[in-house]
């Protein structure tokens, strides 16, 4: 890795938080709004090993707390345990690729939207099936475009290789 692969790998995430706070209130409803705090999480996930990937989701999950503190510590649960599941799959299953990178963009997003569900406590019966039948998926699927975008676009500057199939 460069030395400048360093400092672009930081404007890179600087820009997905900008744009979490600048734009994602404007794309919609919350609910499917893609989450561009978890795609730099995971870039990051991408890059390290399991136990700093666990300490940047913890981080990311305690902003996020601090924002809505009527679950505080839900989100920081949800988003250290994606964090360390998802430095820990990429080196199982190599994520060098487009589509494998997108699986994982969406898993990470539906697997911290059920933790989080389940760890706040807040919805029961049907709307806890329709949030992750129906919404979940749905925010998984525009993170995952946003995600596998941001990487087909600035994928050699954050040092992360991508194969050609």
């Amino acid at each position: 890795m460069r030395r400048s692969d360093g400092f672009r790998f930081v404007v890179v995430v600087a820009a997905l938080v900008a744009l979490h706070f600048s734009v994602r209130s404007r794309l919609g409803d919350d609910r499917i709004a893609p989450d561009f705090l978890l795609v730099a999480m995971l870039i990051y996930a991408m890059r390290a090993q399991p136990g700093p990937s666990a300490g940047v989701g913890f981080l990311v999950g305690l902003l996020r707390d601090a924002l809505s503190p009527a679950s505080f510590g839900a989100q920081a649960l949800a988003q250290t345990l994606v964090g360390y599941l998802s430095a820990w799959g990429k080196t199982v299953f190599f994520a060098e690729n487009l589509f494998v990178n997108a699986c994982l963009f969406f898993a990470g997003t539906w697997c911290r939207n059920l933790i989080v569900a389940l760890a706040s406590g807040q919805l029961k019966g049907g709307l806890l099936g329709w949030e992750l039948l129906v919404w979940s998926p749905l925010q998984s699927c525009t993170t995952a475009l946003v995600g596998v975008t941001v990487l087909w676009l600035f994928g050699r500057h954050l040092a992360i290789r991508l194969s050609e199939t």
